[in-house]
Protein backbone atom coordinates (compact mmCIF):
# COMPACT_ATOMS: atom_id res chain seq x y z
CA UNK A 1 0.00 0.00 0.00
CA UNK A 2 1.40 3.38 -0.96
CA UNK A 3 1.77 6.26 1.48
CA UNK A 4 -1.07 8.08 -0.29
CA UNK A 5 -3.36 5.10 0.24
CA UNK A 6 -2.34 4.79 3.91
CA UNK A 7 -3.22 8.43 4.50
CA UNK A 8 -6.49 8.01 2.64
CA UNK A 9 -7.73 4.92 4.45
CA UNK A 10 -6.28 5.79 7.84
CA UNK A 11 -7.16 9.46 8.09
CA UNK A 12 -9.18 11.75 5.82
CA UNK A 13 -11.41 9.04 4.38
CA UNK A 14 -12.91 8.16 7.75
CA UNK A 15 -13.93 11.74 8.47
CA UNK A 16 -15.21 12.74 5.03
CA UNK A 17 -18.86 12.98 6.10
CA UNK A 18 -17.87 15.13 9.09
CA UNK A 19 -15.88 17.47 6.86
CA UNK A 20 -18.77 17.86 4.43
CA UNK A 21 -21.17 18.71 7.26
CA UNK A 22 -18.75 21.23 8.75
CA UNK A 23 -17.68 22.94 5.55
CA UNK A 24 -20.96 22.86 3.63
CA UNK A 25 -22.25 26.26 4.84
CA UNK A 26 -19.09 27.97 3.57
CA UNK A 27 -19.08 26.32 0.14
CA UNK A 28 -20.57 27.75 -3.04
CA UNK A 29 -23.76 26.10 -4.33
CA UNK A 30 -21.86 24.22 -7.02
CA UNK A 31 -19.22 23.01 -4.56
CA UNK A 32 -21.97 21.91 -2.16
CA UNK A 33 -23.40 19.71 -4.91
CA UNK A 34 -20.04 18.01 -5.35
CA UNK A 35 -19.51 17.58 -1.62
CA UNK A 36 -22.99 16.20 -1.05
CA UNK A 37 -22.61 13.78 -3.96
CA UNK A 38 -19.39 12.23 -2.69
CA UNK A 39 -20.70 12.01 0.88
CA UNK A 40 -24.01 10.39 -0.09
CA UNK A 41 -22.65 7.93 -2.68
CA UNK A 42 -18.94 7.26 -2.14
CA UNK A 43 -18.99 4.03 -4.15
CA UNK A 44 -20.64 5.60 -7.18
CA UNK A 45 -18.44 8.68 -7.17
CA UNK A 46 -15.27 6.64 -6.65
CA UNK A 47 -15.91 5.07 -10.05
CA UNK A 48 -16.11 8.44 -11.80
CA UNK A 49 -13.36 10.47 -13.41
CA UNK A 50 -13.13 14.15 -12.57
CA UNK A 51 -15.06 14.83 -15.77
CA UNK A 52 -17.72 12.29 -14.88
CA UNK A 53 -18.27 13.77 -11.41
CA UNK A 54 -18.45 17.26 -12.89
CA UNK A 55 -21.13 16.10 -15.33
CA UNK A 56 -23.04 14.26 -12.59
CA UNK A 57 -23.19 17.34 -10.36
CA UNK A 58 -23.68 19.86 -13.15
CA UNK A 59 -20.44 21.64 -12.31
CA UNK A 60 -16.97 21.96 -13.85
CA UNK A 61 -13.78 19.95 -13.46
CA UNK A 62 -12.19 22.95 -11.73
CA UNK A 63 -15.02 23.02 -9.19
CA UNK A 64 -14.55 19.32 -8.46
CA UNK A 65 -10.83 19.80 -7.89
CA UNK A 66 -11.37 22.85 -5.67
CA UNK A 67 -13.92 20.94 -3.62
CA UNK A 68 -11.53 18.03 -3.17
CA UNK A 69 -8.84 20.39 -1.90
CA UNK A 70 -11.21 22.14 0.52
CA UNK A 71 -12.17 18.73 1.90
CA UNK A 72 -8.51 18.18 2.72
CA UNK A 73 -7.17 16.22 -0.26
CA UNK A 74 -4.23 17.29 -2.46
CA UNK A 75 -6.19 16.47 -5.60
CA UNK A 76 -9.10 14.54 -7.06
CA UNK A 77 -7.09 11.30 -7.25
CA UNK A 78 -6.69 11.32 -3.46
CA UNK A 79 -10.40 11.99 -2.99
CA UNK A 80 -11.28 9.01 -5.21
CA UNK A 81 -9.05 6.76 -3.07
CA UNK A 82 -10.81 7.99 0.05
CA UNK A 83 -14.20 7.33 -1.53
CA UNK A 84 -13.15 3.83 -2.47
CA UNK A 85 -12.10 3.24 1.13
CA UNK A 86 -15.44 4.46 2.47
CA UNK A 87 -17.30 2.28 -0.03
CA UNK A 88 -15.31 -0.76 1.10
CA UNK A 89 -16.17 -0.02 4.76
CA UNK A 90 -19.86 0.25 3.93
CA UNK A 91 -19.85 -2.99 1.95
CA UNK A 92 -18.16 -4.69 4.92
CA UNK A 93 -21.19 -3.81 7.01
CA UNK A 94 -19.62 -1.09 9.13
CA UNK A 95 -21.93 1.67 7.92
CA UNK A 96 -24.91 2.28 10.19
CA UNK A 97 -28.19 0.97 8.85
CA UNK A 98 -30.33 3.14 11.10
CA UNK A 99 -31.82 6.43 10.00
CA UNK A 100 -32.03 9.34 12.44
CA UNK A 101 -35.32 10.69 11.07
CA UNK A 102 -37.73 10.41 13.98
CA UNK A 103 -41.39 10.06 13.10
CA UNK A 104 -44.27 11.15 15.32
CA UNK A 105 -45.48 7.54 15.60
CA UNK A 106 -42.08 5.91 16.21
CA UNK A 107 -42.05 3.44 19.12
CA UNK A 108 -40.02 4.77 22.05
CA UNK A 109 -37.43 2.01 21.56
CA UNK A 110 -36.78 3.32 18.02
CA UNK A 111 -36.51 6.87 19.34
CA UNK A 112 -33.87 5.76 21.83
CA UNK A 113 -31.91 3.91 19.16
CA UNK A 114 -32.07 6.77 16.66
CA UNK A 115 -31.09 9.43 19.18
CA UNK A 116 -28.27 7.27 20.52
CA UNK A 117 -26.89 6.84 17.02
CA UNK A 118 -27.21 10.57 16.30
CA UNK A 119 -25.39 11.44 19.54
CA UNK A 120 -22.59 9.02 18.67
CA UNK A 121 -22.29 10.46 15.16
CA UNK A 122 -22.25 14.02 16.48
CA UNK A 123 -19.45 13.21 18.92
CA UNK A 124 -17.47 11.34 16.27
CA UNK A 125 -17.83 14.18 13.76
CA UNK A 126 -16.77 16.76 16.33
CA UNK A 127 -13.74 14.74 17.40
CA UNK A 128 -12.73 14.19 13.77
CA UNK A 129 -12.94 17.88 12.91
CA UNK A 130 -11.52 19.37 16.11
CA UNK A 131 -8.25 21.24 15.57
CA UNK A 132 -6.03 19.99 18.38
CA UNK A 133 -3.49 22.76 17.80
CA UNK A 134 -6.19 25.38 18.41
CA UNK A 135 -7.49 23.33 21.33
CA UNK A 136 -4.03 23.16 22.90
CA UNK A 137 -3.55 26.91 22.53
CA UNK A 138 -6.91 27.57 24.19
CA UNK A 139 -6.02 25.22 27.05
CA UNK A 140 -2.71 27.02 27.56
CA UNK A 141 -4.46 30.38 27.75
CA UNK A 142 -7.12 29.09 30.15
CA UNK A 143 -4.60 27.46 32.45
CA UNK A 144 -2.72 30.75 32.86
CA UNK A 145 -5.73 33.10 32.88
CA UNK A 146 -6.37 35.51 35.72
CA UNK A 147 -10.06 35.31 34.89
CA UNK A 148 -12.28 33.62 32.31
CA UNK A 149 -15.63 34.83 30.97
CA UNK A 150 -17.85 32.41 29.03
CA UNK A 151 -20.71 33.71 26.85
CA UNK A 152 -23.67 31.70 25.60
CA UNK A 153 -27.41 32.15 25.05
CA UNK A 154 -30.16 29.52 25.26
CA UNK A 155 -28.83 25.96 24.94
CA UNK A 156 -25.32 27.33 24.48
CA UNK A 157 -25.80 29.22 27.73
CA UNK A 158 -26.24 25.91 29.54
CA UNK A 159 -22.92 24.77 28.09
CA UNK A 160 -21.29 28.04 29.17
CA UNK A 161 -22.50 27.42 32.72
CA UNK A 162 -21.18 23.87 32.60
CA UNK A 163 -17.68 25.03 31.67
CA UNK A 164 -17.73 27.77 34.30
CA UNK A 165 -18.73 25.36 37.05
CA UNK A 166 -15.98 22.96 36.05
CA UNK A 167 -13.33 25.69 36.15
CA UNK A 168 -14.57 26.93 39.52
CA UNK A 169 -14.28 23.41 40.94
CA UNK A 170 -10.53 23.40 40.25
CA UNK A 171 -9.95 26.81 41.77
CA UNK A 172 -10.03 29.05 38.69
CA UNK A 173 -11.95 32.32 38.47
CA UNK A 174 -14.70 32.00 35.87
CA UNK A 175 -18.00 33.70 35.07
CA UNK A 176 -20.89 32.89 32.74
CA UNK A 177 -23.13 35.98 32.78
CA UNK A 178 -26.61 35.05 31.59
CA UNK A 179 -27.69 38.61 30.94
CA UNK A 180 -26.36 40.02 27.61
CA UNK A 181 -25.83 43.49 29.11
CA UNK A 182 -23.91 42.05 32.06
CA UNK A 183 -21.79 40.02 29.64
CA UNK A 184 -20.68 43.21 27.87
CA UNK A 185 -19.98 45.12 31.08
CA UNK A 186 -17.97 42.16 32.36
CA UNK A 187 -16.03 42.00 29.09
CA UNK A 188 -15.02 45.65 29.50
CA UNK A 189 -13.06 44.63 32.61
CA UNK A 190 -10.99 41.98 30.82
CA UNK A 191 -7.34 42.60 30.06
CA UNK A 192 -4.40 40.80 28.42
CA UNK A 193 -3.94 37.54 30.29
CA UNK A 194 -7.68 37.02 30.69
CA UNK A 195 -9.74 34.69 28.49
CA UNK A 196 -13.17 35.11 26.91
CA UNK A 197 -15.00 32.17 25.34
CA UNK A 198 -18.04 32.50 23.06
CA UNK A 199 -20.24 29.44 22.55
CA UNK A 200 -22.65 29.75 19.63
CA UNK A 201 -23.72 27.04 17.21
CA UNK A 202 -24.67 29.45 14.43
CA UNK A 203 -21.74 31.80 15.07
CA UNK A 204 -24.02 34.75 14.43
CA UNK A 205 -25.73 35.30 17.79
CA UNK A 206 -25.39 39.02 18.46
CA UNK A 207 -25.66 38.71 22.24
CA UNK A 208 -22.62 36.43 22.17
CA UNK A 209 -20.60 38.24 19.52
CA UNK A 210 -20.83 41.64 21.23
CA UNK A 211 -19.12 40.67 24.52
CA UNK A 212 -16.50 38.63 22.65
CA UNK A 213 -15.75 41.62 20.42
CA UNK A 214 -15.44 43.80 23.53
CA UNK A 215 -13.08 41.33 25.21
CA UNK A 216 -11.05 41.07 22.01
CA UNK A 217 -10.74 44.85 21.88
CA UNK A 218 -9.45 44.96 25.44
CA UNK A 219 -6.68 42.47 24.74
CA UNK A 220 -8.11 39.29 26.26
CA UNK A 221 -7.40 35.97 24.57
CA UNK A 222 -10.61 34.99 22.80
CA UNK A 223 -11.99 31.57 21.86
CA UNK A 224 -15.03 30.71 19.71
CA UNK A 225 -16.78 27.35 20.00
CA UNK A 226 -19.03 27.22 16.94
CA UNK A 227 -20.51 24.99 14.28
CA UNK A 228 -19.70 27.60 11.59
CA UNK A 229 -15.94 28.21 11.31
CA UNK A 230 -16.54 31.02 8.79
CA UNK A 231 -19.22 32.82 10.85
CA UNK A 232 -19.07 36.40 12.22
CA UNK A 233 -18.03 35.33 15.73
CA UNK A 234 -14.71 34.01 14.44
CA UNK A 235 -13.65 37.51 13.39
CA UNK A 236 -13.01 38.24 17.07
CA UNK A 237 -11.57 34.85 18.05
CA UNK A 238 -7.88 34.12 18.50
CA UNK A 239 -8.74 30.41 18.54
CA UNK A 240 -11.66 28.66 16.82
CA UNK A 241 -12.94 25.26 17.96
CA UNK A 242 -15.40 23.80 15.45
CA UNK A 243 -18.28 21.59 16.49
CA UNK A 244 -20.36 19.21 14.40
CA UNK A 245 -23.23 20.71 12.41
CA UNK A 246 -25.66 17.84 12.75
CA UNK A 247 -28.78 17.94 10.61
CA UNK A 248 -31.78 19.59 12.23
CA UNK A 249 -35.17 17.89 12.10
CA UNK A 250 -38.64 18.89 13.27
CA UNK A 251 -38.47 16.70 16.37
CA UNK A 252 -34.77 17.27 17.03
CA UNK A 253 -33.89 20.99 16.85
CA UNK A 254 -30.32 22.14 16.37
CA UNK A 255 -30.13 23.15 20.03
CA UNK A 256 -30.10 19.46 21.03
CA UNK A 257 -27.45 18.18 18.63
CA UNK A 258 -25.25 21.27 18.93
CA UNK A 259 -25.21 21.00 22.71
CA UNK A 260 -23.84 17.47 22.48
CA UNK A 261 -20.83 18.56 20.43
CA UNK A 262 -20.31 21.70 22.51
CA UNK A 263 -20.19 19.67 25.71
CA UNK A 264 -17.49 17.46 24.20
CA UNK A 265 -15.36 20.51 23.41
CA UNK A 266 -15.98 21.91 26.91
CA UNK A 267 -14.90 18.63 28.48
CA UNK A 268 -11.75 18.61 26.35
CA UNK A 269 -10.94 22.15 27.48
CA UNK A 270 -11.56 21.31 31.13
CA UNK A 271 -9.52 18.11 31.18
CA UNK A 272 -6.67 19.86 29.36
CA UNK A 273 -6.66 22.68 31.91
CA UNK A 274 -6.86 20.23 34.81
CA UNK A 275 -3.82 18.43 33.41
CA UNK A 276 -1.85 21.67 33.10
CA UNK A 277 -2.77 22.83 36.61
CA UNK A 278 -2.85 19.44 38.32
CA UNK A 279 -0.87 20.46 41.42
CA UNK A 280 -3.49 23.04 42.33
CA UNK A 281 -6.48 21.52 40.53
CA UNK A 282 -6.40 18.18 42.35
CA UNK A 283 -6.53 19.65 45.90
CA UNK A 284 -9.20 22.15 44.85
CA UNK A 285 -11.34 19.39 43.34
CA UNK A 286 -10.91 17.24 46.44
CA UNK A 287 -11.91 20.17 48.67
CA UNK A 288 -15.05 20.82 46.63
CA UNK A 289 -16.05 17.16 46.86
CA UNK A 290 -15.50 17.20 50.62
CA UNK A 291 -17.53 20.38 51.03
CA UNK A 292 -20.54 18.69 49.44
CA UNK A 293 -20.02 15.19 50.81
CA UNK A 294 -22.44 15.64 53.72
CA UNK A 295 -25.23 16.42 51.27
CA UNK A 296 -24.92 12.95 49.79
CA UNK A 297 -24.89 11.04 53.07
CA UNK A 298 -28.10 9.70 54.54
CA UNK A 299 -29.18 11.60 57.66
CA UNK A 300 -29.72 9.31 60.66
CA UNK A 301 -33.15 9.55 62.24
Amino acid sequence: MTQDMKETFGGPGGSLAAKVRTLSPSLTRSMQRVAEAVASDPAGCAALTVTGLAELTGTSEATVVRTARLLGYPGYRHLRLALAGLAAQQQAGRAPAITTDIAVDDPIADVVAKLAYEEQQTLADTAAGLDTVQLGAAVTALAAARRTDVYGIGASGLVAQDLTQKLLRIGLMAHAPGDPHLAVTNAVQLRPGDVAIAITHSGSTGDVIEPLRTAFGHGATTVAVTGRPDSPVTQYADHVLATSTSRETELRPAAMSSRTSQLLVVDCLFVGVAQRTYETAAPALAASYEALAHRHRSTPR
